[in-house]
């Protein structure tokens, strides 16, 4: 029987030791190909780079170095590198749990949302924080192909992906799994301004979670209980209750508003300008080779 294709991409980039593990643990179940960023690219959510051109550098003959955010992997990996299309993208090990609001900014379970756009069954796969700041991948890439393998036989519903955090934990304190829903969690003082030797300042993005939603069925309560959790993302962001809600509001009168405003005012003498704004332009080397 011939073995799956498996395409493999992270946001902690090309070198991390959690795409290693999770490399060498789907090796055993499929063949991988590796297609992730250059260097880290943590949070980089589902953005695309449209405004400078991506280099693709082979490392290995299925290893792919991109200087690009994970979705550009991806997507360059199933438009362009790869004779055909995967069967599975795993994307992982995100070194840091990815739960509640975290899916939207990063950039691990960016990769699984595109490669889901784009009709391949996906997993995102995230590693919990431990107590000492080690990080021990091995059991969550070992959980990863095993779910993997699930996926291949069973398949996913269209436009749904699968949200894996596993604690960070030995393999036999990991009490098993949950299927749980998104947990909500507040961070604070999330901008740190500081002032450079010049005098001028700069600003870091961090901060703390003070607060986490935690009830029993969420994705925070089940990793906080050594629970691996796992949670279907639906790409449809639609909220149906609202739209109903919506249906009742005047936006019919917002347009009649608009329109007898507009027909109301004198025609503008103003000129649209010629197009000459200035811009910065950033070049990059040449390749030397």
């Amino acid at each position: 029987m011939e073995r799956p294709a498996i395409l493999v991409s992270n946001d902690d980039g090309v070198q991390a030791d959690g795409l290693a593990a999770l490399r060498r643990a789907l090796a055993e179940i499929g063949d991988v190909t590796v297609v992730a960023p250059n260097r880290q690219r943590s949070a980089a959510s589902h953005s695309l780079t449209v405004d400078v051109p991506l280099r693709a550098t082979y490392l290995e003959d299925n290893v792919v170095s991109v200087d690009g955010t994970p979705t550009d992997c991806v997507l360059l990996a199933l438009k362009s590198l790869l004779p055909k299309p995967p069967d599975i993208l795993v994307s992982g090990v995100n070194r840091g749990p990815n739960v509640g609001d975290d899916v939207t900014y990063s950039g691990t379970v960016a990769a699984a949302m595109e490669a889901t756009l784009l009709g391949i069954p996906s997993i995102a796969v995230s590693l919990g924080h431990s107590a000492g700041g080690t990080f021990d991948y091995v059991p969550a890439a070992a959980i990863a192909r095993d779910i993997a393998k699930l996926v291949l036989e069973r398949g996913l519903p269209d436009d749904t992906l699968l949200n894996v955090n596993v604690p960070n934990l030995p393999a036999e304190e990991i009490k098993g799994i949950r299927i749980a829903k998104l947990g909500k969690q507040t961070y604070e003082d999330s901008i740190i301004e500081k002032t450079d030797p010049r005098g001028r300042r700069y600003y870091w993005i961090g901060g703390y979670i003070s607060t986490a939603r935690t009830e029993s069925d969420t994705d925070i309560a089940a990793v906080a209980d050594g629970f691996v959790s796992v949670t279907p993302i639906d790409l449809d962001l639609t909220d149906y209750d609202a739209m109903g809600a919506l249906r009742n509001w005047p936006f019919s009168r917002i347009a009649s508003v608009v329109r007898a405003e507009i027909a109301a005012r004198p025609p503008s003498t103003e000129s649209a300008g010629d197009g000459s704004a200035a811009a910065v332009i950033v070049e990059r080397p040449e390749d030397e080779s």
